[in-house]
């Protein structure tokens, strides 16, 4: 891993899976994301990361409960959990898994918040989380689709000291939150559920940076997952929205 500092409090740092097949999943994010994935780790349940050119991208493990959603989990840093997860429910989350220690790697919860989206939070020990973001293999961006996105705004300012800037091309309730100070920059969006189908829970949406995205979308096609749209050009790049063979959706880019 080449990223030794832990990313600033608040700023998404990892993500991660838990898919009925481990096997095949390796199989399918190798040929959609590029990304190199070794067979789990058996001290740690399976649990395997991804890398892309040796950075770090994501991990992916075996279910680990009956009735678990096949879903990415995205996870935002701190500097302390368990302070964390206290602001967590006096802004009126939910603590699903309490703070714990993951051996020497750091410190993690997970939650929800208010409007149903379920996060996980971070505090970096020897793994800091996400090496290269931005770059092919990395995560490039996230959005909270909420049901009540006013609110579900308001408890990440309180948590994690969000300042939100309107997107008007992404709709009126849209925004980009940021970190103020150095480590200020765009992080991802907060939004309304944007056409999800009706009786879809509030849930955060991870975005993977491909080389080509036409060629990832052709290899989801091959290997058992759905493409959910036609991939459409932005002003940041060429995306589309994926599922995998389980139902997990991801999104796809290829920057400008």
């Amino acid at each position: 891993m080449s990223r030794s500092d832990p990313w600033p409090a608040g700023t998404p740092c990892w993500a991660d899976i838990g898919v009925p097949d481990l096997d095949e999943a390796r199989a399918f994010y190798a040929a959609v994301a590029g990304w190199e994935i070794p067979p789990g780790m058996p001290e740690w349940g399976g649990y395997t990361l991804a890398t892309h050119d040796g950075a770090a991208a994501a991990g992916l493990g075996p279910l680990m409960a009956e009735g678990q959603p096949v879903a990415w989990t995205l996870y935002l840093a701190s500097d302390d959990v368990d302070r964390t997860a206290e602001q967590i429910v006096a802004a009126g989350g939910t603590v699903v898994l309490p703070p714990d220690q993951v051996g020497s790697f750091g410190r993690m919860c997970i939650a929800a918040d208010p409007t149903g989206a379920v996060f996980g939070v971070w505090q970096a020990g020897e793994m800091v989380g996400f090496d290269a973001p931005g770059e092919v293999g990395g995560w490039v961006w996230c959005d909270l689709r909420s049901t009540e996105p006013a609110a579900a705004q308001d408890f990440y300012a309180s948590v994690f000291g969000y300042v939100y800037t309107p997107l008007e091309m992404a709709g009126p309730d849209y925004r980009v939150f940021s970190l103020t100070g150095e480590a200020g920059g765009e992080l991802g969006g907060m939004g309304s559920m944007m056409g999800a189908p009706e009786g879809t829970p509030s849930h955060w949406l991870v975005y993977v940076a491909v080389a080509d995205l036409d060629t990832a979308l052709a290899e989801v096609a091959s290997r058992g997952g759905t493409s959910l749209a036609e991939p459409f050009d932005s002003p940041y790049g060429r995306m589309g929205p994926i599922l995998d063979p389980w139902g997990a959706p991801l999104w796809l880019m290829q920057a400008a």
